[in-house]
């Protein structure tokens, strides 16, 4: 009797920061099993390390926060690694591949992708082909990186072992089996008995609680919000009319005490346009007033999902709908456009639905949706043949609802607090910040922070550079910074401090902070000899590797020290804690 030999696994562990890795990695997944290959897809935190050398191969997909941070989940598998007990070929038997989810404006570029690799490699595991660095500056973002690593990884891994894919790996089978099992299930109910006697607060906590498995990012293990938040303040900051809506926004608590420190992030979920909610539920025939519940589809193997923690009672689709997706700003993902393919029943719009979905579309993809901000709304009114389940929309968050809140109004907003990249500073500290256009935002509170220090006590000085196109359009909280830089205030020259402004594009040559900053060299200088910590917060575009070089040619020069040296003193300042960088697409 000849018995059949067990296939073979792929292990795909994923550590992600806002959801990017998980897509990469449930991507990973869907491609091996195309491929007949069966997978094992697991969140970092839901592995046990020390069975790792038991793996024969394991794919990590992981993702890079602030200055080269980890993820949390992946921080308790890290310490593991890190313990000198292990041995030089704790991992001999094991074969792996590491994908990076990172942002090349950052110093430590896919710091985490890197020094996972080498620390496996360290361990005596074999890498199967050379880490991939996903870069969120590509135009594609991490997906321009992605694809051909994809393709390399599945030749080596038939190369390796020609079992683990037996039609080679290149053939890939349909995927309509898979559209048919999506991750979750919706179970409707006629009524939600109850739900009129709970308290308003009471139920949009219950609601959230409903919806907290698939909600992105860190949201989705800490379900219940630390309050409620009431917009107090919208406020304009920009002039009417220039390219750009910039807000000032304030809250107050409504359901407890705010415990919060100076630097810390705020997360909320906000809700969306009522009229594209209507459009949405419309489009997909929904009916906007019936009561559902939403699960995993598998909640044995789902581990991620706590049966003690269900909802007691259905939530309404609509309110579904408005706290858990985002129909109205967000621009779908390319896996949304690979699973409308499989329910369009117009065939040219199929074909195009799968060029999109494909390597070779990516670029037309980003022309049609990325580059024209198409939300999925819209997406779905230009495929009007596609009928997609509910089951199959994709989740998110809306950026835009803030803008249009009216503060009068009484909007309950769900907000989760948490430490940011940028730690709070002492008041003995000298600071350099660094917060051109809306990066000034963390260090308005800084600096009115050191205000109220300074009432009680000595401060340290602090020099501020700030930067926006023009002086009488976006010059963001103006008055504010003048006041306390004059007369004795925390950023006068008086006190040691400065407050210097660049308007890029209000003379016939481009004036940037960086430009600002040379122009001071000797009193930045001056702080750094004295300890100063900077911060650096803005557009994750080319700044934050533009003002690192202005810091290294000012060093180099006050210092008088090569080039090379004042880029080692700068790694040092960082390793010490005492340059920080906050940027955002």
């Amino acid at each position: 009797m000849v018995m059949e030999e067990k296939a073979k696994k792929l292990l795909i562990l994923y550590a992600s920061e806002t959801g990017n890795a998980i897509d990469a990695a449930e991507r990973l997944g869907r491609e091996g099993e195309r491929r007949g290959c069966p997978v094992s897809l697991l969140s970092i935190d839901d592995f046990d390390p020390s069975s790792l050398p038991e793996q024969e191969i394991v794919i990590f997909v992981v993702s890079t926060t602030g200055q080269g941070d980890n993820p949390d989940s992946i921080k308790v598998f890290w310490k593991f690694l890190l313990q000198r007990s292990l041995t030089q070929n704790w991992l001999s038997r094991v074969n792996y591949a590491v994908f990076g989810l990172g942002d090349s404006s950052y110093q430590k570029y896919n710091f985490v992708a890197k020094k996972l690799d080498k620390r496996l490699s360290d361990l005596g595991a074999t890498a199967v082909v050379e880490r991939g660095l996903g870069d969120d500056q590509h135009p594609s973002g991490y997906e321009g990186a992605l694809d051909p690593w994809l393709s390399t990884l599945w030749k080596a891994l038939y190369q390796r072992d020609p079992k683990l894919f037996p039609k080679g790996p290149e053939l890939m089978t349909s995927n309509k089996s898979l559209m048919d099992q999506p991750k979750v299930q919706i179970t409707y109910h006629d009524v939600a008995e109850g739900t009129l006697s709970i308290p308003d607060v009471k139920l949009l906590e219950m609601q959230i609680e409903s919806t907290r498995f698939i909600l992105p990012g860190k949201l989705s293990g800490k379900y219940r919000p630390d309050c409620f938040l009431k917009m107090v303040k919208n406020e304009p900051l920009s002039k009417a009319g220039c390219r750009k809506d910039v807000r000032h926004f304030e809250f107050e608590a409504v359901s407890s005490t705010v415990e919060y420190e100076v630097g810390d992030v705020v997360h909320i979920l906000p809700g969306q346009d009522a009229a594209a909610v209507d459009a949405f539920i419309k489009r997909c025939n929904l009916d906007p007033e019936s009561y559902i519940r939403v699960q995993p589809k598998d909640k044995e193997n789902d581990q991620s999902y706590d049966l003690r923690n269900a909802l007691k009672v259905p939530v309404r689709l609509k309110t579904f709908v408005e706290l858990a997706m985002d129909v109205a700003s967000a621009s779908p993902r390319r896996y949304f456009f690979e699973v409308m393919s499989y329910f369009a029943s117009a065939e040219h719009e199929k074909e195009r639905l799968q060029y999109f979905a494909s390597p070779e579309g990516r670029d037309d993809l980003y022309e049609y949706n990325q580059k024209e901000r198409r939300t999925v709304l819209e997406v779905l009114e230009d495929f009007p043949s596609v009928q997609m389940p509910f089951e199959w929309k994709r989740t998110g968050l809306c950026s835009s609802w803030l803008a249009v809140l009216d503060p009068q109004k009484r909007v309950l907003i769900p907000a989760w607090f948490q430490k940011g990249s940028l730690p709070s500073p002492s008041p003995s500290l000298p600071l350099i910040l660094v917060g051109p256009g809306t990066g000034c935002a963390p260090f308005r509170g800084f600096v009115e922070e050191r205000a109220l220090q300074s009432r009680s006590g000595s401060t340290a000085p602090i020099l501020f550079f700030f930067g926006c196109r023009n002086e009488e359009n976006d010059f963001l909280y103006r008055d504010f910074w003048l006041f306390h830089s004059q007369k004795g205030g925390v950023l006068s020259e008086e006190k040691g401090g400065g407050f210097f402004a660049a308007f890029s594009r209000d003379q016939q040559q481009k004036v940037y902070v960086q430009h600002k900053m040379r122009e001071q060299s000797f009193k930045i200088w001056n702080l750094l000899t004295e300890g100063a910590a900077v911060y650096v917060a803005g557009s994750a575009n080319k700044m934050p590797s533009d003002v690192l070089l202005a810091f290294e040619e000012i060093v180099s020069k006050e210092g008088g020290v090569p080039k090379e040296a004042a880029v080692r003193w700068l790694r040092a300042l960082e390793k010490a804690g005492k340059y920080h960088v906050e940027a955002w697409s």
